[in-house]
């Protein structure tokens, strides 16, 4: 059975998650959040990671390391041993306290840090409780949401200011920096003054929760473990390796993408009409297939293949995705069959 590929490499960034087993809560009450910090403060003196942020949810958390040795899975399989193994003890009960092995993302600092600590720092306000649950934030992505009174504003920056278990309070003043953890590197990305990075992130941050938060990093990522763009890929390739139930994501970053409009040129070449005459013809599904390739193959966010395929929103490239994938599912395809030759010509595998 395939599972998520590890890429380790000391300077390496990491967003790490781990989530309760049966989504059941990690902690019960402030004294198992404490120890977890404390955990959290040994972890960075035994392993040497560097921990630029951190919040801890009832059912899960979130970090973000720099490694200075190839040691994550050390460093994260210790931390969630030690808490499970005290938990267990302290509240009498037995078995597996955490779903699985944890979760690891490898970032691109210069590209995705800055954005990404805004991501941890935000989940104490993405609930429904505060109109920024799920489905709120789908809706606003659409277009469908409505602008939030003042009130609720008021309601979300009280308790993002106001929750104790994040990184987020000592980023901005509002509480003081434990030792442990390292909020230059971060705060330096926004690219101020030194005496302004503070006041800035805190703009940064809170300004999205005005009419709601930013949309996730995550559909960015190239095989659900990396975060980067292309240079960053090129970057880690040397770094690369998997034992047989990872392979195919292995291969698939060692390979280099090709570009959308390389796939373009050999759809126009199997077809034999160009992209601009086939593109809006009613009923053609030569756009949903490109809109395919361009996500699957290509690794562009929806924004970039929106923009390209002269659709006014992400949300119907999205769609038209999905409207392909159902196509191929289909026993008998010729959107399969064209899908099919495309690969070849295009030197990937379908």
């Amino acid at each position: 059975m395939a599972r998520p590929l590890r890429i380790e490499r000391a300077g390496g960034w990491y967003h790490v998650t781990a989530r309760g087993n049966e989504r059941r809560a990690i902690y019960r009450d402030d004294h198992d959040r404490l120890h977890f910090c404390e955990l959290l403060e040994e972890m960075v003196q035994r392993f040497g990671v560097r921990l630029h942020a951190y919040v801890l949810m009832e059912n899960h958390y979130h970090l973000i390391l720099e490694l200075t040795e190839s040691n994550l899975s050390r460093s994260a399989q210790w931390l969630n041993v030690s808490y499970s193994v005290w938990f267990n003890r302290r509240h009498e009960r037995s078995g597996h306290l955490f779903q699985g092995r944890f979760k690891s993302i490898t970032v691109d600092p210069a590209q995705w840090g800055l954005e990404l600590s805004r991501y941890v720092h935000l989940n104490p306000v993405r609930v429904g409780s505060l109109k920024l649950g799920k489905r709120e934030r789908q809706g606003r992505w659409a277009g469908a949401s409505n602008v939030p009174d003042p009130k609720m504003i008021e309601e979300r920056l009280s308790r993002l200011r106001r929750y104790r278990w994040s990184s987020y309070r000592a980023y901005v003043g509002l509480a003081s920096r434990p030792a442990w953890l390292e909020c230059k590197t971060v705060l330096g990305l926004g690219g101020r003054a030194a005496a302004n990075q503070r006041r800035a992130y805190r703009e940064y941050v809170e300004n999205g929760l005005r009419d709601g938060v930013p949309k996730s990093p995550w559909e960015s990522l190239h095989e659900q473990v990396v975060l980067g763009g292309m240079s960053f890929l090129v970057t880690l390739r040397q770094h690369i390796e998997g034992d047989h139930r990872e392979q195919g994501a292995v291969q698939r970053l060692r390979s280099v993408r090709p570009t959308l409009e390389q796939m373009v040129t050999n759809l126009e070449q199997l077809r034999g009409e160009p992209w601009a005459r086939f593109r809006d013809r009613y009923g053609d599904t030569g756009r949903d297939l490109v809109l395919y390739v361009g996500r699957r193959y290509c690794g562009l966010k929806l924004k970039e293949l929106s923009k390209f395929a002269g659709l006014e929103d992400y949300s119907a490239a999205a769609l038209a995705i999905k409207r392909f994938q159902k196509r191929l599912a289909r026993q008998r395809s010729s959107e399969k069959d064209q899908l099919g030759k495309l690969c070849q010509m295009s030197n990937v595998e379908m």
